[in-house]
């Protein structure tokens, strides 16, 4: 199949939050990518989005069944449906001839990724993952400068992700990705495996070899609900009005995570009010529960050790119901050290000196900072998925699928650890990626 020129032609598959806001790319660069066609089995949701991208109503798809092989409508796909259907997708995606960028977690296991491995070098397709946090002008000023070899030899790599208490309550508690057995996914990997990529991407070429980790839940129980509190914030709780917690507080008067929230509600209406908001959240909304009375089963703190072929450490910790959200970092080499976090966008460089002067030098390094939740990476990663369909060279930053495996790894290493309670090989992993 010719590569095209511009603009690329993508069906998105998942009219989600993501998978939309990818899609946002082709109406900020129109030059360099149309949504031609749709995959979205919600009517509401195919509709709508169908619409706003222009799309033509025969090129709306309820299923992925009835979307023509690659050439016919577009040669890419942006494939962000929930995480269990990842592998499934993209194989039939790959298999019909799109280049295809996924949502992360690309699959939920060891073996989900030898399948996902053998399609992609079976078909000879482009799959990128959307690793988006490589793309967030301050991790790439960051690799920038290991690479260049300002800080000397990576020693050790300090990183944190602090989840705030809204965004927690929201997504892992009463949200998608709350219960494991319901979504496939643990929380490490829906929304940690970002921060292991990073990790091994930080690290350059060295391979991670052994994991170890612990977590445990012990926030959102039902042993810690307060006294008055009931099953719903709006239906039998008598201490709503004063809750941190409270839906009415989060969803309605502050207006946060909208886009998750009323996903119900718009078969109620396009755009819910007040009334209906309200009376969705005391009945049938999964977002109106008690958070101490959900059916959440995920960890809420969780601590992972890396060892990597060249002897470089990596540790991470995920913390969460901070009062905001922040990812950290701590990079030391053999010559200096880099630090910053990602919301503040500034990273400071030290270097240690060889003469009397000082004994270091400090450098403030200024990144721009978006108001996206990934540090402006999100449309980056789409104008790079961009080039590599065109046959351009790709960024620093590229998330191909075979560049982007060891951090699913970590992720599936480290529950393994966390689990039994010792170091974890990769090498155990490993086979089945290399079957």
């Amino acid at each position: 199949m010719t590569r095209p020129t511009s603009p690329v032609r993508a069906v998105l598959v998942g009219a989600g939050h993501r998978g939309v806001l990818y899609s946002r790319y082709a109406q900020v660069a129109p030059d360099q990518l149309t949504i031609t066609a749709i995959v979205e089995p919600d009517p509401t949701r195919r509709e709508r989005w169908g619409a706003e991208f222009d799309i033509p109503h025969a090129a709306r798809y309820a299923s992925l069944t009835d979307l023509p092989d690659a050439g016919v409508l577009a040669e890419a796909a942006i494939d962000a449906t929930m995480d269990q259907d990842h592998v499934r997708t993209a194989t039939r995606l790959l298999a019909a001839g799109y280049d295809v960028l996924l949502e992360k977690p690309t699959a939920q296991s060891a073996p989900e990724l030898m399948t996902l491995a053998q399609a992609q070098r079976t078909s000879g397709r482009t799959l990128m993952v959307c690793h988006v946090l490589r793309y967030a002008p301050f991790y790439s000023e960051v690799k920038r400068r290991i690479l260049a070899g300002e800080i000397g030899e990576p020693l050790s790599i300090e990183m944190a992700e602090h989840v705030s208490y809204d965004h927690m309550s929201m997504a892992y508690v009463r949200g998608r990705w709350a219960n494991s057995e319901q979504s496939g996914s643990s929380i490490l990997l829906a929304k940690c495996c970002h921060d292991l990529d990073l990790m091994t991407w930080l690290c350059n070429a060295a391979a991670p070899v052994r994991v170890a980790g612990s977590g445990s839940r012990g926030m959102f129980i039902p042993e810690r609900a307060p006294q008055g509190a009931g099953t719903r914030c709006l239906s039998d709780c008598s201490i709503e009005s004063t809750c941190s917690y409270s839906a009415r507080r989060l969803y309605v008067e502050l207006n946060k995570w909208q886009e998750y929230v009323w996903e119900q509600a718009e078969h109620l209406s396009p755009d819910p009010d007040l009334d209906q908001k309200l009376e969705s959240l005391r009945t049938d909304n999964r977002y109106g529960r008690c958070v101490w009375r959900a059916d959440n089963d995920v960890l809420d703190r969780q601590t992972v050790s890396v060892e990597f072929a060249d002897g470089v450490l990596g540790s991470f910790v995920l913390a969460t119901n901070t009062p905001a959200s922040s990812r950290t970092l701590h990079v030391v080499g053999t010559a200096g050290e880099i630090s910053g976090a990602l919301e503040e966008g500034t990273l400071r460089v030290r270097r240690i000196r060889t003469d009397a002067a000082a004994s270091f030098d400090e450098e403030m390094v200024n990144t721009s900072v978006t108001d996206d939740m990934h540090g402006g990476g999100d449309h980056l990663l789409v104008a790079d998925f961009v080039r590599v369909v065109r046959g351009e060279p790709a960024s620093v930053s590229s998330t191909q699928f075979a560049d982007s495996v060891n951090g699913h790894l970590l992720v599936f290493a480290a529950e393994r650890a966390r689990q039994q309670h010792r170091w974890v090989e990769l090498a155990e992993l490993q086979t089945a990626i290399d079957a």
